[in-house]
């Protein structure tokens, strides 16, 4: 299980090596269309157990990213309750630098 938390720029570096891994953004639909990552899916924290519907297997690496990193923290840990076992909070957005 993976519980490390990471600068969201190192964190993608790991994503993109990763070709079974899903970008997780939990932010709301409106700021997700204001500005996100290229590739990543948009499941809102209030409907996190939507993501079942688009990521059916439990161990598929999952990196979570929102605004600051609250609320991927607060995600990483219920999608953990959930059952998900290979889950990286990745933090915000905020500190992303674009390349």
């Amino acid at each position: 299980m993976t519980h490390l938390k990471y600068d969201i720029n190192e964190g993608l570096k790991s994503f993109r090596n990763n070709k079974r891994a899903v970008l997780l953004d939990v932010r709301t639909q409106e700021e997700y269309n204001a500005k996100h990552i290229n590739g990543s899916l948009n499941i809102p924290i209030q409907s996190l157990e939507k993501i079942i519907f688009e990521v059916e297997n439990y161990s598929t690496p999952l990196y979570v990213y929102c605004h600051s990193g609250t609320r991927s923290a607060r995600a990483a840990k219920k999608l953990r309750q959930m059952g998900y076992s290979n889950v990286t909070d990745i933090g915000g957005i905020a500190d992303y630098k674009e390349s």
